[in-house]
């Protein structure tokens, strides 16, 4: 049974109900796993849960109606902290942690978990975003980590421990999340009413990787329609990278003047073109072509002609990683998709040699 109505993390709860009842809860953990798939949501159900007045903390259980968890659910508690990084900022920003230039150590969530609690027993923040957090803002953060307030708790939000500082990591407890089974993915696009059609829950859910978000992205048709052309032309066994470049920057661009909207089209470009590297992995590899037996893998047909092998399908997908990567830090758009496809296509440079010697064989 969900905890809360939260899918597919019932080990994570069991985990900190163990820890509550030893009396042994940490004061600052690190929530890793892919986006999209609850970490946040539960996060802030563990918060409401530890500062509900009318449950036992051991229980995890919050009432859901009185005042503090109705706080808690509208994320106005004041002994609830929460920052994310803004749409427009490439990094969480400094004054987010320590206040701005007039305010240093004055405001932020630096300054106000280190307060008293108002109402619970309890001073919580959440850090949606620390995939974000830049050496400023995980330094503001190591003292908080290394002296933690009475009765605080500190929890980051990340797809990666890689993506933390070592000190940062050090300092935390990390806790695993999954991501969610296929069908766990197809139940809550239909309960919450954000696919209409059964049919379409599934073919979503199937392309997800057990994320919410990623299920939605893909609801986009015209996203979708550019996938399977993506997947057709890396597919080619004489690719033309240049060109190929040329239309991903296309829509790029046409994701709008703002540059945070180009860097979320940029990296689901950079997701598309790993969904098919990956799978030429597997299958070059013989591996199943799925994780969870619920979906066949759509790739399979396409990848036939594909004429690479399993070595060059691992550097294409590290590259592509390393890509990805590279949009979190700004890179000049165009010079980076021209140098990625440039490099896939030198990757590929053997087996389309191979491929063009056949071809006059015949």
């Amino acid at each position: 049974m969900a905890w809360h109505g939260i899918l597919g993390h019932d080990d994570v709860v069991g985990q900190f109900r163990q820890a509550i009842g030893w009396g042994r809860l940490a004061s600052s953990f690190l929530f890793s796993g892919p986006a999209g798939i609850g970490k946040m949501t539960f996060a802030v159900k563990l918060g409401q849960s530890l500062l509900c007045p009318e449950r036992p903390e051991a229980a995890l259980d919050p009432c859901e109606t009185c005042p503090s968890c109705l706080q808690v659910a509208a994320r106005t508690h004041p002994d609830l902290e929460i920052v994310a990084k803004p749409e427009e900022k490439s990094f969480l920003p400094l004054e987010l942690f320590i206040g701005d230039k007039e305010h240093r150590m004055k405001e932020g969530l630096c300054h106000r978990i280190a307060m008293k609690p108002f109402q619970g027993g309890r001073k919580i923040a959440v850090i949606d975003d620390a995939d974000f957090l830049n050496a400023e803002g995980a330094n503001c953060l190591l003292k908080t980590l290394e002296e933690p307030p009475p009765q605080s708790l500190l929890i980051l939000i990340g797809t990666s421990p890689a993506k933390q500082l070592p000190t940062i990591r050090s300092r935390c407890q990390l806790i695993r999340f999954r991501p969610l089974r296929t069908d766990q993915v197809e139940e809550l696009l239909l309960s919450r009413g954000l696919v209409a059609e059964p049919a379409e829950a599934r073919r979503l859910a199937a392309h997800s990787e057990g994320s919410l978000q990623r299920a939605l992205e893909l609801a986009d048709a015209e996203l979708w329609d550019f996938r399977d052309k993506l997947h057709q032309r890396l597919a080619e066994p004489l690719m033309d990278g240049v060109a190929l470049a040329a239309t991903v920057m296309a829509l790029v661009e046409g994701a709008g003047k703002e540059a945070s909207a180009k860097r979320q089209r940029m990296r689901q470009m950079a997701r598309f073109t790993a969904d098919f590297y990956r799978a030429a992995l597997r299958q070059r590899c013989g591996a199943p072509a799925n994780d969870d037996g619920h979906r066949v893998d759509p790739l399979a047909a396409t990848l036939r002609g594909w004429p690479g092998d399993a070595e060059m399908a691992a550097a294409c997908l590290e590259r592509t990683l390393d890509a990805a990567d590279e949009i979190q830090r700004n890179v000049h758009p165009a010079t980076l998709v021209e140098c990625w496809f440039h490099d896939l296509t030198r990757i590929m440079q053997p087996a389309r040699s191979t491929s063009g010697e056949q071809r006059k064989t015949r």
